[in-house]
C-alpha cells in the first residue's frame, strides 16, 4: 500500500484475504458506454468524460462493479469467484472531494442466491465492524424482485412496470411516477413528424429521426441518453398515458410501499399484504424468506435490520436485494450494495452469471474514525 491509501487499507486487505477473495485491480480509464447505459441517472451526471485518440468515449472510473465484471468476462475466469478491490473512484460531488477511495467485494457465479446475498451483507458488516469498532450501525434492506412481483401481480402493463422499476431507488422519481399513474398527464406538444412516429410506435424510425436532429444541433449522444433511449421513452410515455390503474390496485400498491418493518417481521408483513390485496408473490417471497434465514444463520440479528419495501439504490443494474449500512444517526451510508443478475450478460458474458456485491466509502469511514479519537 502506498502512502496515498487510507491508514485502514492494510487491515481491509487482510479481511478480504481471510474471506477468500481474489484481489483485483482495474484500469482508471474505462469505456464510458457501460456506465452511461447501465449505471443510472444519478451516477451518469457525475461521471468525468474524456475521449481517446480514436474517438472512443472514456471516463475516469466512477465505481468498481462494472469494471470488475468487465475484467472477469475478459479473463474468462471460472465461477463462482469472489473479487475484492480497494482504490480510487472519481465522481463530481457537491460535498467532499471528487477523488475518493472505495473498497468492496463482488461475488460472481454463486447459484445459491439467498446464501450469496446474506454473505455479501455479512461481509460489509464485518468490514465496518473491523474499521469502526464499537460504532452502532443501521442496516436497511430493499428488494427489487419483490417490488416487481407486486407490480406484476397487480396487473400493471409492461410499460408501467418498467417505469416504476426504473424509479425504484429514487424517492422523487417514484413519487412522480405514482402521481402520473394516479392522474395520467395529457399528451405533450410534439413536433408533427415526431408525434406521428410516436403514435405509430416506430422505434427504429424515431431513433433515426432523433439522431439526425441531435447531429444537426451538434449534440453528442455520449453526453446523455442515446437516440434509441430517447425514442423508447417517448413511445413508452405515449403508451403510459392511456393507462389508469383501478382505485383498488393503486391503493394496494401504496399499502405495499408503506411496509417498513424489522427483518424478522418482514415475511409475515408481506404475507399479510398479499392476502389483503388478493395477490400472490410466489417465488419472490420464497426467496426473500430464504435470504432472511441465511442472514440470521450468519450471525446478523434480523431484529436489528430494517426492511423498507420502498427502499432502493440509484443504480439501474440492480435486480434483487439492495442494502445500505450507515452509522446510527448518520445521514449518509457507509456501505451499499445489492444483486445484479442481468449485468454481466448486458456487458457481454455469453451465459448468465449471477452477481451480488457491495462498496464502502472509505472517506466517510475515516471521518468517523477521526471524530471518535
Amino acid at each position: 500500500m502506498t502512502s496515498r491509501y487510507p491508514a485502514i487499507a492494510s487491515d481491509i486487505a487482510k479481511l478480504f484475504a481471510a474471506r477468500n477473495t481474489h484481489a483485483v485491480e482495474v484500469a482508471v480509464l474505462q469505456p464510458a458506454d457501460p456506465f452511461l447505459d447501465m449505471a443510472g441517472e444519478d451516477l451518469r451526471r457525475r461521471i468525468f468524460l474524456t475521449e481517446s485518440e480514436t474517438g472512443q468515449t472514456l471516463c475516469l472510473r466512477p465505481e468498481f462493479t462494472i469494471p470488475v465484471c468487465l475484467d472477469h468476462i475478459a479473463s474468462q475466469a471460472g465461477t463462482p469467484r469472489r473479487y475484492s478491490y480497494l482504490g480510487e473512484v472519481f465522481r463530481q460531488r457537491r460535498e467532499g472531494g471528487n477523488e475518493f477511495f472505495q473498497a468492496g467485494i463482488e461475488d460472481l457465479g454463486d447459484r445459491d442466491i439467498a446464501q450469496a446475498d446474506a454473505r455479501s451483507l455479512a461481509d460489509a458488516h464485518a468490514l465496518l465492524s473491523l474499521v469502526l469498532p464499537g460504532q452502532e450501525v443501521t442496516i436497511t434492506l430493499g428488494d427489487q424482485t419483490v417490488f416487481e412481483a407486486v407490480l406484476a401481480a397487480l396487473g400493471l402493463p409492461r410499460g408501467w412496470r418498467m417505469r416504476l422499476a426504473r424509479a425504484f431507488g429514487s424517492a422523487a422519481m417514484l413519487e412522480a411516477a405514482l402521481a402520473d399513474l394516479a392522474n395520467p398527464p395529457r399528451n405533450g406538444q410534439l413536433a408533427g413528424a415526431v408525434a406521428a412516429l410516436v403514435l405509430d410506435g416506430d422505434l427504429e424510425a424515431l431513433s433515426s429521426h432523433i439522431a439526425g436532429g441531435m447531429e444537426q444541433a451538434g449534440l453528442s449522444a455520449s453526453a446523455g441518453r442515446s437516440p434509441t433511449e430517447i425514442a423508447r421513452r417517448l413511445i413508452e410515455k405515449a403508451e403510459l398515458r392511456s393507462v389508469r390503474l383501478s382505485n383498488e390496485a393503486f391503493s394496494a400498491l401504496k399499502d405495499f410501499l408503506a411496509v417498513d418493518v424489522v427483518l424478522d417481521g418482514a415475511v409475515p408483513a408481506l404475507e399479510s399484504f398479499a392476502a389483503g390485496a388478493g395477490v400472490s408473490l410466489g417465488a419472490a417471497l420464497e426467496n426473500f424468506s430464504a435470504r432472511a434465514k441465511a442472514i440470521e444463520a450468519l450471525g446478523l440479528s434480523t431484529a436489528k435490520i430494517r426492511y423498507d419495501a420502498a427502499f432502493g439504490r440509484p443504480l439501474d443494474y440492480y435486480t434483487g436485494l439492495v442494502f445500505e449500512i450507515g452509522a446510527e444517526n448518520g445521514d449518509r451510508p457507509l456501505a451499499g450494495g445489492g444483486r445484479y443478475d442481468r449485468l454481466l450478460t448486458l456487458l457481454g458474458a455469453k451465459t448468465p452469471i449471477p452477481g451480488v456485491g457491495f462498496s464502502v466509502w472509505l472517506d466517510r469511514i475515516e471521518a468517523l474514525r477521526e471524530k471518535a479519537k
